[in-house]
């Protein structure tokens, strides 16, 4: 075949010293989005790739399946305020979910519709928070993937916005008190308040009043903490008790505090300390029965529930009342009061299939389970705020479209609530769920989702591993898509997830990096040892800290995968904290300032471990314009460092580089472009 032409990218002699380690960075100049020879770089890249997708004898197919499967839509659970209720929907032909509400008197009616506030389909909905009284609703919207919420608040009856834009609110909690004249909420300080490039940090707690300009809201919390902090805030449903957590960037621990509000004012609670300067997370949940129930991971890495009362929130003075279990990881808990004899759902994941357990709410003995549909997923149970007998989850699996159920205590009975609202024709597939060793002995669960069938088939092999992320079943139209045109997906569960709780975390973070890399290289190998695939026939995919895995196993190990598929990806590990948000990340990966955690970044850093003269696999970035967590520049430098590498000529490396989209949530269109491109260049360079 003759030899791709790639767009020409020139080489500078640029050397940085890292602890006495010189660190060639070639392509620096790629960093600069708006330089014209950037620009010019990138032009090329999107013209060679629309040139290659052009030939893709799979695309449109894929594309009309992906996007007759999606039709199926979503729904979510409710959440309960008195009489009424609150939902997203969307509909087969929606290209955003809604949000709707309910009243007493049982009439739907919107309160949020993406394309009504944005008909070019830019604007996405980034949360929304009822106040206590479900009289008014406090929401964040941001425009083009930026992710940067402004927060508005508007009267549920009318509609009327009665507050807002309040800017800088990106990942801000909203805690109401009663009445709804007032929430907490979180903003990060203003640009000219901080030095310059921290624009993205420097976050504060404040109190706001419902109708005053935001300048004029108190300062509660954060002055003279980490920049990088992340805070969480809540408020119990009666207004009495406040709590507020900090943590370091995303670090698998915080700081917590909370205040009684009846005894000092809102705009001075008197915090007290519950935890500080201690390895765990922990949550507080103030009870209607006066209890203080703690959900931590303190002395056991897979969770637990401890009670104790407000008065005395200290370690000491926990009680378990749901132990951690050895074998499953403890996710999330609802109480059921309105009974003879109260009870407590509690959420587990086992090997990351979902599970609802009943407890007695008083001495925690298990007294029976809740059933559910399959092997699949369970989201949050919600449970009305002033108490009852019944709760609601929402439920997914491979081949399940979500859906909403409801348990109802009395009767010990689940029923569907709420199904997807579009129906469609799902193929037949089998899931079974493997446990292969790794490279040190470790056990690694993985499902494999294939047709019926025999013999060595193109398989893509799915992957994570950081962050404490578990890769729960679930819905997807591009799986199926794959699975039903004759390929084999798999999905592996990576040291540095959460699927076997926070121990498996930490064997896969900072120094222990190398293990997520080890495990799906061992994945790839039992699936060619067991028949499933073979070398030529492999794939892996993988985004964000996936981009960064599947980056560093098309480095590792080349000769294990005939293509790759590379989606908002860290690969310049030596200097990403420097972009996005890359200074957050620092508790996960470690930081190249520090000579130990340079070495271990510096030993698997994909952009610095291309070598020239080496058979890649065909390799497709793809990055976002407006992506604002990882910035495209990891892929750009790593793309044109492998297009000079590369010497197969039947193995492409391409971009694909869209504008206005980011990290995060975005309209169907575009998600089902982005999947079939993706499933169609696999399936090209796999022999699907």
């Amino acid at each position: 075949m003759t030899r791709v032409p790639y767009p020409n990218a020139h080489r500078d002699d640029v050397v940085d010293d890292y602890h006495g380690t010189p660190v060639p960075d070639p392509y620096r100049w790629l960093e600069d989005a708006d330089h014209p020879s950037t620009k010019e770089w990138l032009e090329a890249q999107s013209e060679l790739f629309t040139k290659a997708m052009a030939a893709s004898p799979r695309r449109e197919s894929f594309r009309d399946r992906i996007a007759e499967l999606v039709k199926a839509g979503t729904v979510g659970a409710p959440a309960w305020r008195g009489d009424r209720r609150f939902f997203m929907r969307r509909t087969p032909d929606q290209e955003h979910a809604v949000l709707y509400t309910v009243g007493p008197d049982g009439a739907e009616q919107v309160l949020l519709d993406p394309m009504a506030i944005d008909s070019s389909g830019l604007t996405t909905v980034d949360s929304w928070q009822p106040d206590k009284e479900g009289r008014l609703l406090a929401y964040q919207i941001s425009v083009g993937g930026d992710e940067e919420s402004q927060l508005h608040v508007i009267d549920v009856v009318t509609g009327e916005r009665l507050d807002g834009p309040i800017d800088r609110c990106r990942y801000s909690p909203i805690a109401w008190l009663p009445g709804g004249e007032a929430f907490y909420y979180v903003r990060r300080l203003a640009p000219g308040e901080v030095p310059e490039g921290e624009e993205q940090y420097h976050r504060r707690v404040y109190l706001h009043r419902v109708g005053t300009p935001a300048e004029q809201d108190v300062m509660i919390f954060g002055e003279g903490l980490e920049k990088t902090n992340y805070y969480g805030v809540s408020v119990s449903r009666d207004g009495r008790w406040l709590s507020i957590s900090a943590s370091r960037g995303t670090a698998p621990r915080n700081e917590l505090w909370m205040a009684d509000l009846s005894a000092s004012p809102a705009e001075a609670p008197a915090l007290l300390n519950v935890q500080e300067g201690v390895d765990a997370q922990t949550a507080l949940l103030f009870g209607r029965d006066g209890r203080l129930y703690v959900f931590t991971d303190r002395d056991a890495p897979r969770a637990r529930i401890c009670v104790t009362s407000p008065d005395r929130p200290g370690h000491d003075d926990w009680r378990d009342l749901i132990p951690e279990d050895p074998e499953a990881v403890l996710s999330d808990f609802a109480i059921l009061d309105d009974l003879e004899r109260p009870v407590m759902l509690v959420a587990w994941t086992r090997h990351a299939i979902s599970e609802i357990t009943v407890h007695d709410l008083v001495t925690g003995e298990k007294i029976g389970e809740v059933p559910t549909p399959g092997l699949g997923t369970i989201g949050g149970i919600t449970e009305r705020p002033e108490g009852g007998h019944e709760a609601w989850f929402g439920y997914t699996d491979h081949t399940t479209p979500t859906s909403v159920l409801r348990y109802d205590a009395r009767t010990g009975e689940t029923s569907l609530w709420a199904a997807s609202p579009g129906a469609v024709e799902v193929p037949e597939v089998r899931t079974e769920q493997v446990v292969y060793r790794s490279k040190d002995g470790t056990d690694v669960h993985m499902i494999v989702i294939s047709r019926p069938g025999e013999g060595p088939r193109p398989t893509i092999l799915y992957g994570y591993g950081g962050f404490g992320v578990s890769l729960t079943p679930g819905f997807s139209g591009a799986i199926l898509s794959w699975v039903e045109a004759g390929g084999v997906y798999a999905v592996a569960q990576l040291r540095g997830g959460g699927e076997q709780g926070e121990e498996w975390h930490r064997a896969g973070m900072l120094g222990n990096k190398q293990n997520v890399f080890d495990d799906l290289h061992a994945a790839a190998e039992h699936l060619i040892a067991t028949g499933v695939t073979t070398p030529e026939r492999l794939a892996i995919s993988g985004g964000s800290n996936g981009g960064l895995l599947v980056g560093a196993a098309l480095t590792q190990r080349p000769d294990l995968y005939a293509a790759v598929a590379c989606s908002a990806p860290l690969l310049d590990m030596v200097r990403y904290e420097q972009f996005g948000l890359g200074a957050t990340w620092n508790v996960e990966y470690g930081s190249a300032a520090v000579p130990e955690e340079f070495a271990w970044l510096w030993g698997y850093s994909p952009y610095h471990h291309v070598r020239e003269g080496v058979r890649y696999p065909a390799t497709l970035f793809m990055v976002f314009g407006s992506d604002t967590r990882v910035h495209p520049l990891h892929a750009w430098k790593m793309c044109a460092a492998l297009q000079r590498a590369q010497t197969a000529d039947d193995r492409p490396i391409l971009l694909r580089n869209e504008s206005e989209v980011g990290h995060g949530a975005r309209a169907v269109s575009r998600s089902v472009e982005l999947m079939a491109d993706q499933m169609a260049f696999l399936a090209q360079h796999t022999g699907l």
